[in-house]
């Protein structure tokens, strides 16, 4: 037996070492690993129903899928990162040249106020200093999106072979993913009906978070660019872009975004417009996420708002920009897995307390008397006072 326990024991560490080292070697690929899992449940409905069209071919139903996916998003999102890339860099070279003075709002503030002015200079606030470090600011950040712009195109190559691994892990998803997961339900030492209500709930809220996000970031960012076009604000792909991004941080994505533009346009003299930008911003575009996020994130993952916002800025700050769906995936699993904990060992609490009721020695106070009891009751065959009876009685 001892022998055996000893075999089972180092096989189990055999396992768990040959899979940290497994890990390991696919540490640098995990994030295309994850995508191709995240995008495989969203577009597991479209597989299905090329599946079916086709007479169950699984091969060609997944080929099918992937140039779908690829047509319709892939393209027009590299078409978009195109156009972003040249705005970006425009939008440096014009704050570069001057043509965007980003030390308008000062300038404003400092004309429209100069009470308020001569009262912050009290305190050693200096306004030639604070519209110099606007401006170095500015510069420096256009610099970033120009060089990070510029960069990501000379990544390109890094960027392709990433992109061709998720399309290639995605294929085998499609077409095999069911033997996947009921490999790994028959694998795990966490007993099957677990098993499969986790895997669902892991497809539960990435469906439902990447969905929302997408669905929310793309009617913010189109809502958004649109007005920046209609505005004469320039770029407005490249802001609708970095608003749809933003986006991901529930109430206050987009406004980090419109907010200092319809500033910037006040204070620039176009009052009307920064107003018109303000109402749309805080109405329009704040009513889809105060709107749309609860009805399609919320509601889907079964998650308080807290905790979408919470475990999303947490897996962005961690993980990075997969972080808006790995964070609310750790919190939807957290949460199961304690309602699980909940509902299975809760009942032990109440077998135990109706044992308890029924007969109270299992707790042990039966075995507890009071001192008057013992008196009663008389000494005890075991006790010194027993033997010393019999003792009395042959002296006697």
């Amino acid at each position: 037996m001892r022998i055996r326990t000893l075999e089972n024991a180092s096989f189990l560490t055999l396992v768990v070492l040959v899979t940290l080292a497994f890990l390991g070697l696919l540490r640098a690929f995990l994030e295309p690993v994850f995508w191709a899992v995240v995008l495989a449940i969203l577009f597991n409905p479209v597989y299905k129903a090329f599946h079916d069209q086709l007479g169950g071919r699984r091969t060609l139903a997944a080929v099918v899928t992937l140039i779908a996916i690829v047509l319709l998003v892939i393209l027009p999102l590299v078409g978009i990162g195109m156009a972003v890339t040249g705005e970006a860099v425009a939008v440096y070279e014009r704050v570069d040249s001057g043509e965007i003075d980003v030390a308008a709002p000062v300038e404003a503030f400092e004309r429209w106020l100069p009470i308020a002015g001569e009262q912050l200079e009290r305190f050693n606030i200096d306004f030639d200093r604070v519209r110099e470090t606007l401006s170095n600011t500015a510069v420096t950040v256009s610099q970033f999106a120009a060089s990070q712009a510029i960069s990501l195109g000379q990544r390109a190559v890094n960027v392709l072979i990433l992109f061709v691994l998720t399309l290639y892990l995605l294929f085998f998803f499609l077409r095999d993913g069911d033997r996947i997961i009921e490999g790994l339900i028959r694998a795990l030492p966490l007993g099957d009906p677990r098993e499969r209500k986790l895997f669902a709930r892991f497809a539960q809220v990435s469906r439902a978070t990447v969905k929302g996000t997408l669905v929310v970031g793309i009617v913010q960012g189109t809502l958004g660019g649109l007005m920046f076009w209609v505005l004469g604000l320039g770029a407005p792909v490249l802001w609708g872009v970095v608003m749809t991004i933003l986006s991901m941080l529930p109430a206050v994505g987009s406004a980090l975004v419109w907010g200092p533009a319809a500033v910037y346009l006040i204070a620039t003299g176009s009052v009307l417009k920064g107003i018109i930008l303000i109402v749309v911003g805080a109405g329009l575009i704040g009513l889809v996420d105060n709107v749309l996020r609860p009805l399609l994130v919320g509601r889907d993952t079964q998650l308080p708002d807290y905790l979408i916002l919470f475990s999303t800025l947490g897996g962005i700050v961690v993980f990075g920009l997969s972080g808006f769906v790995i964070g609310p995936i750790i919190a939807g699993l957290f949460i199961t897995v304690w309602e699980m904990f909940i509902e299975e060992f809760s009942s032990l609490d109440d077998n135990v307390a109706t044992a308890a009721d029924a007969d109270p020695g299992l707790l042990g106070e039966g075995d507890i008397g009071s001192a008057d009891d013992e008196a009663t009751r008389g000494p005890t065959p075991m006790s010194p006072e027993a033997e010393a009876v019999p003792a009395e009685a042959e002296r006697g």
